[in-house]
């Protein structure tokens, strides 16, 4: 890992020491170091999220059905089946 230093207000070192108190965090690394994560899991969904919607706006709308999921699933395995020969 690589260490770095950041200067916090005396109020936010101090709601950090509250927060690893209540939650169970061993240190201030700890805790800071879960919420890069969760930021990050929320910057992936956000962007997941982004495509979805991109993907919804894109081609002509089809009707998507049980017939639909079963054609794309045998191609999906077809495709797959062919790569690994």
């Amino acid at each position: 890992m690589t260490p770095l230093n950041i200067l916090l207000s005396e109020s936010m070192q101090e709601f950090i020491k509250a927060r690893i108190a209540e939650s169970g965090y061993s240190t201030a690394s700890e805790y800071i170091e879960h919420l890069i994560r969760e930021d990050q899991k929320q910057a992936a969904r956000s962007q997941l999220e982004a495509k979805l919607i991109e993907g919804l706006h894109s081609g002509e709308p089809i009707e998507v059905t049980d017939e639909w999921w079963e054609q794309k699933r045998s191609e999906l395995l077809q495709r797959v089946h062919q790569q690994n020969q």
